[in-house]
């Protein structure tokens, strides 16, 4: 049974305020609950309509189809919901290639790159202030579990840049150096921009190697890629460097 309090609770959990003052964000789904559990995060609460594989079932409150439509916040809910608690974060420590984003909005967006960062190995993802919240219910959607194995850091981007001078920066540019043709380095930092504005003007001037993705199709009307899309092939391309 799912109280009216508990209903306005994880309601409330939707908007970043809440999820700070709590310390708890929203997963829903048993393929992504399945995923935290395993990662070792800690859980506040689990509702689900079955028995979950794999995680006890002291840990899990049964409820019905009906109840989880109250909770849920997908049009279509994935038969489980959980209440879990946020990570602290570690220490920042430079290790081969860090990746940062410069205002990126979309919650798909940062869910895709946070799985990204997980599928390549990139453990450390640093992000803008206004940078949409890696704790939204869209972004963990997305991430189907990454979250969980992946540091992400909210800061000041040129501040950031300015304490790790010693790594080369790269920011990804329409006008920049071939990718391709580019000799890349094991140790790096790599800028992904805004969804619509790309890179802003000051922290422009703080990179050093402007590099881009050739477009070989004709498409004249074809603006940019989808920074996700983006983000995708320039970590390929690192870490084919890395494994040379």
């Amino acid at each position: 049974m799912v109280s009216k309090n508990q209903i306005k609770f994880i309601s409330s959990l939707r908007q970043k305020k809440y999820r700070e003052k709590h310390h708890l964000f929203v997963a829903e789904g048993t393929k992504v609950i399945d995923e935290l559990y395993r990662a070792g995060l800690k859980f506040y609460e689990i509702f689900s309509v079955e028995k979950l594989s794999g995680i006890p079932e002291g840990m899990v409150t049964y409820i019905s189809e009906a109840e989880l439509k109250k909770i849920s916040g997908l049009k279509t809910p994935n038969n489980a919901l959980a209440i879990v608690h946020i990570m602290v974060v570690k220490d920042f420590k430079s290790k081969g290639i860090t990746l940062v984003l410069d205002d990126v909005r979309d919650p798909g967006n940062l869910g895709t790159i946070i799985r990204l960062c997980d599928w390549f190995g990139v453990i450390n993802l640093v992000c803008s202030p206004k940078t949409v919240d890696c704790y939204n219910a869209k972004v963990i959607q997305s991430t189907m579990g990454s979250i969980a194995r992946v540091n992400v850091y909210y800061k000041e981007i040129a501040k950031f840049l300015d304490e790790n001078k010693n790594t080369p920066v790269f920011g990804a540019f329409m006008n920049g150096k071939n990718v391709y043709t580019t000799q890349l380095p094991k140790e790096a930092i790599l800028i992904m921009g805004n969804e619509a504005n790309g890179i802003s003007e000051m922290l422009e001037k703080m990179i050093s190697n402007r590099i881009t993705i050739p477009q070989f199709g004709n498409l004249q009307e074809t603006e940019s890629l989808n920074v996700a899309t983006a983000t995708a092939i320039l970590l390929s391309e690192f870490h084919r460097t890395i494994e040379k």
